[in-house]
């Protein structure tokens, strides 16, 4: 992926953007520093690449933690599954097991093209703790393979002020729902 760049236009604009929602949103990143931030993400271009897909299909990423090794964790942060990314099944697998009215993509090829992982319902339930977020939407998140193997494939929600993870077929694809990624810098 090093060769997916951003322009030094690009790469100005979506630092601003990124700023800003980090200044906005201060209690997802207690006790972090922006100036570190950047200074790690200038260092790897190909994150600001992902960064920028996650911005350009509806995610609003966002940096929710950071680990032990000290990088720092974005998650796609938009209140409701980012609108560029709706309307997919699960992976290629329940893809290609569809005979007619196929999406136009699927989640797991999609964000791995972005460089960006599916959240695991563990994940998922930790952003819910930052807000309330898939109020009117859901999204699939990352699937054992023991499920995956039966067909099947997990998503999560968040409906009467409780999250929610459910099952559907893999195949399946709805409007309102798609995914949310996350990336570590």
């Amino acid at each position: 992926m090093s060769n997916l760049t951003l322009s030094e236009k690009q790469r100005e604009e979506l630092l601003r953007a990124l700023k800003a929602r980090f200044d906005k949103n201060m209690n997802r990143h207690q006790g972090l520093e922006w100036a570190l931030v950047q200074a790690k993400l200038e260092a790897k271009p190909e994150k600001l690449w992902s960064l920028s897909e996650m911005e350009r299909t509806g995610g609003e990423p966002d940096i929710v933690g950071q680990d032990k090794k000290g990088e720092y964790i974005f998650y796609d942060c938009a209140a409701e599954s980012p609108k560029g990314r709706r309307s997919l099944c699960y992976d290629r697998e329940a893809l290609d097991s569809r005979k007619e009215h196929k999406p136009k993509d699927n989640a797991i090829e999609m964000a791995s093209a972005m460089g960006v992982e599916l959240l695991t319902e563990e994940q998922y339930r930790e952003l819910q703790k930052l807000g309330e977020f898939d109020t009117k939407t859901s999204s699939w998140v990352k699937t054992p393979s023991a499920i995956r193997k039966l067909a099947g494939a997990l998503f999560c929600d968040r409906r009467y002020n409780s999250v929610f993870v459910y099952h559907n077929g893999a195949e399946s694809y709805y409007a309102g729902r798609g995914f949310r990624g996350s990336l570590r810098v």
